[in-house]
């Protein structure tokens, strides 16, 4: 009897678990895990209440939505336990309430939505669903943490219809692309049209002004020459007289060579005048040499 009697009284209970303990029938107090004393023969065990996070597997079920599509929902229930006494006297079968809750719940909550927010607002959808069905089961004793959907199917013509308007829309933003891009390759081509005619016209302008600059130093030369050969023929210097007329008589020759119907080129009987003019303008030009050295 003292054997029975202890083992009547001692109750151990496990991590993750919580006993209710009744006398003659009536809820007293909770059993926490471990090693834990009751009264033999008046107290008993009355309900072993899981306290872990549990999952709660939702059937599939059709909702209507609110554009009238008909739609497959598949779902999953995560909750625990807080109060395991309520949990175990405010409902007579926690698990099929909390079934019949969420089942009711989710045809309640997605039946006012249209199909494309069922298939795009997965989150604002579980959140709605937590908030409403946490409110509900809390007078049970219980928290639901999580309520997640897991499939949104609709019907399958409705699918193949989904899929060739996705396909269509593919087709138009993967033909506005080409179109931008086709946009893109023109503006790029004209643009280097206009900096390659631009880096054209600057060249052509440096290549003006060059010119210009050694025609204005061509006749600055020359014009100094003249001044220098004026110089000498206000002198009475006669070689200067030869140099214009050797040069003259140079360009003369060379207009006739160059000239495209001039097949027979005739050297007129006085050539050897031009020659005594460049010797006369070899001797001026030593003169002038001499005299600077003289001048030194």
């Amino acid at each position: 009897m003292a054997l029975l009697t202890a083992y009547a009284g001692l109750k151990t209970v496990p991590q993750g678990y919580q006993w209710t303990v009744e006398r003659f029938g009536r809820y007293t107090r909770t059993l926490q895990p471990g090693l834990n004393l009751i009264v033999p023969f008046f107290d008993s065990v009355g309900h072993k209440v899981n306290m872990m996070e549990q999952v709660l597997d939702i059937p599939k079920q059709e909702v209507i939505s609110r554009d009238d599509a008909n739609v497959t929902i598949d779902a999953v229930c995560f909750f625990q336990i807080v109060e395991p006494a309520r949990a175990a006297y405010e409902v007579a079968n926690l698990i099929s309430a909390m079934l019949n809750l969420t089942m009711t719940n989710i045809r309640t909550v997605l039946g006012e939505m249209e199909l494309d927010e069922m298939l795009s607002k997965r989150e604002r959808i579980n959140e709605k669903l937590l908030q409403v069905i946490d409110l509900a089961t809390n007078p049970w004793g219980v928290k639901v943490t999580r309520i997640e959907i897991r499939d949104v199917r609709p019907p399958e013509d409705l699918i193949v219809a989904m899929d060739a308007q996705m396909k269509a829309e593919r087709m138009k933003r993967a033909k506005i692309l080409e179109a931008e891009g086709v946009k893109q390759s023109a503006i790029l081509v004209a643009e280097g049209r206009r900096e390659s005619e631009i880096r054209k016209a600057e060249g052509l302008k440096q290549a003006e002004i060059l010119r210009a600059e050694a025609r204005e130093r061509s006749a600055e030369a020359e014009a100094k020459a003249t001044a220098v050969v004026s110089e000498a023929v206000g002198k009475g210097d006669i070689n200067a007289i030869r140099y214009f007329t050797a040069l003259k008589y140079t360009e003369a020759l060379r207009d006739i060579g160059s000239a495209g119907n001039s097949k027979v080129l005739m050297m007129p009987a006085d050539a050897a005048g031009l020659m005594g003019s460049v010797a006369g303008v070899a001797e001026m030009l030593n003169s002038g040499q001499s005299g600077r050295q003289v001048r030194r």
